[in-house]
């Protein structure tokens, strides 16, 4: 299995840096799950800016996409699930072989043609985060997830 993290946007706040490293440096070597930061558009006051930035931000997130990998793509419409929920659908990836996206859309958020190729929306938090937050959020959720999965003592249920 191969879990990626596609993030646009490659300056963020150094705690958040140095909490999604100390996350992702704690997988054991069967278990790896790779940070992809990608150029965010430059932003401007036009009235079109966003649409346009999702949809140049969107070319380059479908490029840096392994083939054949499912894509979750953040957002705060999306899916909630628990804990336990996520943990068991990355067992099931995991048992399928399967490799997997998620993707973090810049300031403006993901592209909706993007949104709409996606396997599955998913939603962090009811709360709206920051997305360096969202990083951190993510990060900790997938080792909790992998913890589940391998009866390790950091997830106490």
């Amino acid at each position: 299995m191969r879990i990626s993290v596609l993030a646009i946007g490659q300056k963020q706040p150094a705690w958040a840096d140095a909490a999604v490293n100390d996350f992702l440096g704690r997988f054991p070597a069967d278990f790896k799950v790779e940070l992809r930061e990608l150029k965010a558009e430059p932003r401007s006051s036009r009235a079109d800016a966003g649409r346009k930035s999702r949809s140049a931000e969107a070319v380059r997130l479908r490029a840096a996409l392994s083939p054949g990998s499912t894509v979750i793509a953040l957002d705060e419409r999306g899916r909630d699930c628990s804990t336990a929920e996520f943990a068991q659908f990355i067992k099931r990836w995991r048992a399928n072989g399967e490799s997997v996206s998620f993707v973090i859309g810049g300031p403006d958020g993901l592209d909706d043609e993007f949104k709409r190729q996606a396997a599955w929306l998913m939603r962090l938090s009811s709360l709206t985060l920051p997305h360096a937050l969202a990083r951190v959020v993510l990060a900790e959720q997938l080792y909790r997830a992998w913890s589940i999965l391998a009866r390790h003592p950091y997830h106490r249920a």
